[in-house]
């Protein structure tokens, strides 16, 4: 009876292999991706199935039918909110704009103003006076929150902002901040403020969507300020680690219609977090002197074209001059590879700066294996040297640049929730491009010999994690 019972399984286990490279075949992302998952699946299923349901789904289903939920009311605002928007849609755009918009599924719009925050001290005093300066509501949401210094300031200010009669929305990601204690969150539910973890796995028929995140770092000011960038809430983004030491990175605030963008990417979260349709106002509002252009382009697991990737792609085969990027995990797929690679063969300027320290052993490992490939094409890799390099930014020429959370790894462009704002604008890149010179004078140039020269044994390793890649 149990040797037939064993059958049963082992039959029934192989079955369901076989029915999981049918769904891998046809929905996998990727040609590589689906064979790793179609010969695991059929000749491994004890141990492939199980992973397969937990990491190897290709897009964020349930977020995609959550838009169709309550569908009469969200339509209904958005589409008032387009047609408030229409009088800033910004009427000169080229064909490469025009591309970065459909791929937003936003428009471009005018009537912004920009201001790039340089690292923890910068980044955090212009949140909390942010913050400071809420009249209706706050709009907050971050990948990481700590219960630490920096996160106990968060919270006192969040909670001031409450008692003066501000609505607050406080969205965390339940993997990126597994470490903040239920007594933090119960304190900010205390003063009336709305609370939600952003749950991949929310619900039974949702519950195997593990390896989703949501990666972005978003606060909106009664949709009139924004902010956006790499930081996320803890002491080590202040420079408050002995591991990382000194922590780099960029975040950007925007004062303007653009900032409306990122409060349509929050209220669709918030939306699949808690099924609730917040209230808000969608009024834009120009305050500038000498404007700038935005667009917003929130990506992730749940759109139809992979747009983190394409948003990469095109940046860089719009460039002519020099295209400038930096990534804390550079892990990028076959298409920005060569991209890369072609540019530099072209003529461009192609810089690439990464960490010198690891955060990531996996990710860090895995660029050995295709960087000698970039260098002999005649891209240039620098190591930044002082501390960690958290910074996602990219320079186009002298006429774009983009601030936002995507990194150049398979997660950033499949599997997180991310947010990116591309400014077209001449002055904004003259001063993204001063900061990245000061930051080059800061790295070490990689050499060719330095990777070719590894043993043996580190260039199998580098292999090995490279095919680790997609689930990284």
């Amino acid at each position: 009876m149990t040797s037939w019972l064993i059958g049963w399984a082992i039959f029934l286990l192989h079955l369901l292999g076989i029915v999981s490279a049918v769904l891998a075949l046809m929905s996998s992302r990727t040609s590589q991706g689906a064979i790793a998952w179609i010969i695991s699946l059929v000749t491994l299923p004890y141990l492939a199935v199980p992973a397969y349901w937990i990491f190897g789904r290709p897009r964020f289903y349930g977020y995609v039918s959550a838009r169709g939920e309550r569908d009469t009311v969200l339509r209904r605002v958005l589409a008032r909110y387009r047609e408030r928007v229409e009088p800033f849609v910004a009427e000169s755009r080229d064909a490469d704009i025009r591309a970065v918009e459909q791929l937003a599924m936003m428009p471009l719009t005018t009537g912004n103003r920009t201001e790039l925050l340089i690292d923890g001290e910068a980044t955090f005093d212009s949140l909390f006076d942010g913050i400071g300066r809420a009249e209706e509501y706050i709009l907050i949401q971050f990948f990481i929150v700590r219960d630490d210094a920096l996160g106990l300031e968060l919270k006192h200010r969040l909670q001031q902002a409450a008692e003066r009669g501000v609505r607050v929305y406080f969205l965390y990601d339940e993997i990126g901040s597994h470490q903040l204690n239920e007594g933090y969150l119960r304190d900010l539910a205390a003063y009336g403020i709305g609370v939600s973890a952003f749950r991949s796995s929310r619900g039974f028929r949702h519950r195997f969507q593990l390896n989703f995140r949501n990666h972005r770092k978003v606060l909106v000011v009664d949709g009139r300020e924004g902010w956006l960038g790499g930081f996320n809430v803890g002491v080590e983004y202040l420079g408050q680690h002995r591991r990382h030491g000194p922590w780099r990175d960029t975040h950007l605030k925007l004062v303007g219609p653009s900032v409306l963008g990122l409060q349509e990417a929050f209220w669709e979260d918030w939306h699949w977090a808690t099924g609730a349709v917040i209230n808000l106002h969608w009024t834009p509002r120009v305050t500038c002197e000498e404007c700038q252009d935005v667009v917003i382009v929130p990506s992730g697991p749940a759109d139809r074209q992979e747009t983190a990737s394409l948003l990469v792609q095109h940046a860089i085969h719009s460039a002519h001059e020099r295209f400038w990027v930096t990534s804390p995990y550079f892990v990028p797929d076959q298409g920005v590879q060569d991209a890369l690679r072609l540019a530099a063969m072209r003529g461009v300027d192609v810089r690439i700066m990464m960490p010198e320290r690891p955060d990531h052993l996996l990710v860090f490992l895995s660029a050995f294996s295709f960087l000698p490939d970039m260098l002999q094409a005649g891209v240039k890799v620098y190591r930044y040297q002082p501390g960690f390099l958290h910074q996602k930014v990219m320079l186009i020429d002298d006429a774009a640049a983009s601030v936002g959370t995507v990194n150049l790894d398979n997660r950033s462009f499949r599997l997180n929730f991310e947010i990116t704002a591309v400014v077209p604008d001449r002055r904004f890149a003259a001063e993204v491009r001063l900061m990245l010179e000061q930051d080059f004078a800061n790295c070490r140039r990689v050499s060719r010999d330095e990777l070719t020269s590894r043993p043996l044994w580190r260039k199998i390793v580098s292999r090995a994690a490279y095919l680790l890649s997609p689930i990284q």
